[in-house]
């Protein structure tokens, strides 16, 4: 029989199975998930319904019928009204062994790892009271508490145990005469004794000043000025921990130039500078640098840079060794994740609130141009479902390593093919002919602007830069703008013979030697229908080829012959690459030679002049 559409206010009996994105447990009843607040995987229990969404149920436990063996009491008496907390419940060994297997299950999830190298997580040594920030929503009668995230009900909080006693003891003092706002923001340095209460509060009643425009506190025993609207960490001890777990992740050295992106305060940056010989810190916020160059007073080898780190990353006037990644919970924004591989710093620390943001943006280095070392997860939130992670990056591409300076997924899969063991890192060169300029010409200097563009930010390794263009009747022809252009392109070219011209430049980033050559091939298209050629543009697939075609698809079979090196036309000579590489004193995959005769084709003049 099927289950009826739970209500609210009914009582579930259920098996939780799960854990749920925002430290819920789950269960499932007839078709919906049912997110159960203060549950633990593998318990049954009774739970509340609290609201009927239209994909999913939320609940809050009201009996446990079977627990768990690593459920303990909550010490608060808000525990279950109020959900700032989400593990009170939970023991805390219990607890940082589910968050590692939080941050494992993102990392293979979202960034396709496997057997992700995620060590133990680094506890905390306050399991409570140790945040020194806390957000109030302003409540009956000026009353400060937090909004229920389900019910949407106001908890009056009196002491939350969360915070450090320099918190609670100002709430305590503006407890009920906060009448005048609808928020308030408390902050307090533990061994500072300073505070910031914003807004102000005209209040005659209340004993204390309040709209500070900012408040000092303290990290590893440096003291930090923080304005009312920058950012800073909540735990200042798993700070010091964090930022002790960056410095021996990079390996810092005496002569490194360190990048701080996203620095705020200064925080990472500051604590960072005595270990390295000079630091760029790249921010934002114009008040978070403004407190970042007082927190940096007596450093001379640190230097704020005001901007958006996407801006600044192909800006900065010296290129580092090393860079510490810190982003909000969102993350890093795409321009910042590929100038970054543009920059090409040998090591990267990402450090991350969020496992599954963080696992999107490694995919994208790790698919580009890095190796994913470790990545230690600290506990700067106990009682609480979050967790702070610092992931270490490697530049792949050591002594003898090759780098393909091309987006190219033909060009990948070419390589890939070969058994070429390398690391992508595209380039931002304009692909775009001088007038009068030969195609052969063409494409060998395009070839070579993109491997010297990405060579120059890498200390060693063989950087691989390709160009290829059609030429029809001694006419370039590059890659189409658009679909219109798309199909002008292919109605020209249809039934035509015609050449696809290649340059391919191999260049020793070490010695800065490069080696450049070009390649054509001659091809005939069929006639191809005009319901072909529309088919084709609807895929996308013409959208990034030149010649608004590719010879090797297998759904528009675009060619009715061909002459010459076959991968060439593809985008890629493998016959003259193989030889390139081996004048630079690469040792070639054992299989390259029989791989290239295959790929190449039987009318390659190179691979046919190997075989005789």
């Amino acid at each position: 029989m099927t289950q009826q559409t739970p209500t609210r206010g009914e009582l579930l009996t259920l098996d939780l199975v799960s854990w749920g994105r925002l430290g819920e447990a789950m269960a499932e009843y007839g078709d919906r998930p049912v997110f159960v607040f203060g549950g633990i995987p593998g318990e049954r229990v009774v739970a509340q319904v609290l609201r009927v969404h239209r994909k999913y149920v939320s609940a809050r436990v009201t009996q446990v019928l079977e627990p768990s063996p690593d459920r303990v009491e909550p010490p608060c008496p808000y525990f279950g009204v109020c959900t700032g907390c989400q593990w009170q419940h939970v023991s805390y060994t219990h607890q940082l062994s589910v968050k590692r297997d939080k941050v494992v299950d993102a990392l293979e999830r979202v960034g396709g790892f496997q057997d992700p190298p995620v060590a133990a997580v680094l506890p905390s040594s306050h399991e409570y009271g140790y945040r020194n920030h806390a957000r109030f929503t302003i409540g009956p009668g000026g009353s400060l508490g937090f909004v229920n995230r389900e019910t949407r009900e106001f908890v009056r909080i009196d002491e939350c145990m969360l915070m450090h006693s320099g918190v609670n003891e100002l709430l305590t003092k503006i407890q009920n005469k906060a009448w005048e706002t609808t928020q308030l923001s408390i902050r307090a340095g533990r061994s500072t004794g300073d505070y910031l209460v914003q807004p102000y509060l005209g209040n005659p009643d209340l004993e204390l000043t309040t709209g500070q425009k900012h408040y000092l506190d303290t990290v590893d025993g440096r003291e930090f000025k923080v304005s009312s609207p920058s950012f800073f960490q909540v735990d200042v001890d798993q700070t010091a921990q964090m930022v002790d777990v960056v410095r021996r992740s990079l390996d810092l050295k005496p002569g490194d130039i360190l990048l701080d992106a996203y620095a705020g305060v200064g925080t990472i940056a500051v604590l960072l500078a005595p270990y390295v010989a000079r630091v760029m810190a790249v921010e934002e916020s114009s008040a978070a640098v403004a407190d970042a160059r007082e927190n940096a007073a007596g450093l001379d080898n640190v230097e704020f840079l005001l901007g958006k780190t996407e801006d600044v990353l192909l800006k900065l006037p010296h290129r580092p060794d090393v860079v510490v990644l810190d982003p909000s919970r969102s993350g890093c924004r795409p321009e910042a994740l590929k100038s970054l591989i543009q920059l090409a710093p040998t090591r990267v620390a990402y450090v991350s609130c969020d496992a599954e943001t963080l696992a999107r943006d490694l995919k994208v280095l790790c698919e580009s141009a890095y190796t994913l070392k470790e990545v230690v997860p600290l506990d700067m939130f106990p009682q609480t479902h979050h967790v702070e992670c610092v992931a270490l990056l490697e530049l792949a591409a050591g002594p003898g390593g090759v780098v393909l300076a091309s987006a190219s997924p033909r060009r990948r899969e070419l390589l890939t093919e070969m058994g070429l063991d390398f690391q992508i890192v595209p380039s931002d060169v304009p692909e775009e002919p001088q007038p009068g300029e030969a195609a052969g010409d063409v494409v060998r200097r395009l070839s070579a602007d993109k491997a010297l563009a990405v060579a120059a930010n890498l200390a060693h390794g063989l950087v691989i830069g390709a160009d290829s263009m059609v030429v029809l009747e001694g006419e370039v022809i590059g890659k189409p703008s658009g679909a219109a252009e798309a199909r002008s392109m292919l109605l020209r070219l249809r039934g035509t013979s015609h050449q696809v011209a290649t340059g391919v430049t191999v260049v020793d980033a070490a010695s800065g030697r490069y080696l450049s050559d070009s390649m054509t091939s001659n091809i005939t298209l069929r006639d191809l229908s005009d319901g072909e050629i529309d088919a084709s543009i609807a895929t996308g697939t013409p959208l990034d080829k030149a010649g608004a075609y590719a010879v090797q698809d297998t759904d528009l079979r675009p060619a009715e012959s061909w002459d010459g090196c076959y991968s060439n036309i593809i985008g890629l000579p493998l016959c003259r690459l193989g030889e390139m590489l081996v004048e630079l004193g690469y040792t070639l995959p054992q299989d390259w030679t029989e791989n290239a005769a295959r790929l190449c084709g039987d009318s390659c003049p190179r691979t046919k002049r190997g075989t005789e």
